[in-house]
């Protein structure tokens, strides 16, 4: 965190804040020379950074002089936001014992629950819910608490949220899906998870994508694999390309024998009217088509 420097004994405050200084923090708020919801240019209170980095002693100490729990800074970042997106369970579990609400949002949209979800902090997720977190929270794209979780890979916290009533199916904005941004990342654990809380193995992107189709053009094989179980449908178009299509073109040939093994159709045809074979170079992607050409057209 940054702040913009005011007077001295501002400055002076916040570096003690910053820095977990609670001698020097409490000399200069005893002091009758500054107040303790001083804050810089953009609203950004000493509040704020000690609980930013986490200094649970200044924190108590600020809240004891009267520092304002829920002041929002321009953003409309907190002392709560802050706190949770670093993990710092203590600190929560204090600005809440004082009062701190879950409800102020960011421009963005983003709460306390979102960011502590974005980067896998599950005590705090577990915290804020407990204490009034609305679990169907959206950032202003539509990203849920779970979507962020999942684009994360953070599976204690996807099971929590889940148990909670999170939907599963949730998409943001564009139409990506929880399961759609997880098999993008390559997090075959979460897939698994959601799948078998009943994610939707199909649904399409606003772009035509599916889960597999992306998870074949990155080459993660693991979410394939876990896809493969529920038996999603192969050889969904996007933009006139299966699953097969988005393999051959990026070259992953495990992906290729993966996809060929559940059953791809190797003779469909693109937009285009081009096959998988005329899409690639590469030799051992054009044995694997050929092979299973050959294979079923002698069946």
């Amino acid at each position: 965190m940054s702040f913009k420097k005011d007077t001295p004994l501002v400055n002076a405050v916040f570096w003690a804040a910053k820095r977990g200084n609670l001698p020097l923090l409490q000399l200069l708020l005893n002091s009758g020379r500054v107040d303790a919801d001083c804050r810089d240019s953009v609203g950004t209170t000493a509040l704020m950074v000690a609980s930013h980095g986490g200094h649970y002693d200044c924190v108590k100490e600020l809240i004891m002089q009267g520092a304002d729990i829920n002041y929002q800074r321009e953003t409309g970042s907190s002392a709560l936001f802050f706190s949770s997106q670093h993990g710092y369970h203590d600190v929560v579990k204090l600005l809440f014992e004082f009062g701190a609400s879950t409800e102020f949002q960011t421009k963005d949209g983003g709460t306390a629950l979102t960011v502590a979800c974005q980067y896998g902090h599950s005590k705090v997720v577990d915290l804020l819910l407990r204490n009034g977190a609305n679990v169907h929270d959206q950032l202003n794209d539509g990203a849920t608490p779970l979507f962020l979780a999942a684009q994360g890979g953070h599976v204690t916290v996807i099971r929590h949220l889940l148990s909670c009533g999170a939907k599963v199916n949730q998409p943001r904005e564009d139409g990506t899906t929880p399961l759609w941004i997880a098999a993008q990342m390559g997090h075959s654990q979460v897939v698994k998870v959601l799948l078998s809380r009943g994610a939707d193995r199909d649904a399409v992107r606003q772009d035509g994508s599916t889960a597999l189709f992306k998870a074949a053009m990155k080459g993660h094989n693991d979410v394939i694999e876990e896809l493969l179980k529920f038996s999603p449908s192969l050889d969904i178009l996007q933009n006139g390309s299966t699953a097969l299509h988005a393999a051959v073109m990026a070259g992953n040939v495990q992906t290729v024998r993966l996809l060929l093994g559940a059953g791809a159709d190797p003779t469909l045809p693109d937009q285009k009217n081009q096959l998988p074979a005329d899409l690639t170079k590469s030799h051992r992607i054009l044995m694997l088509l050929s092979q299973k050409t050959r294979h079923e057209g002698g069946s």
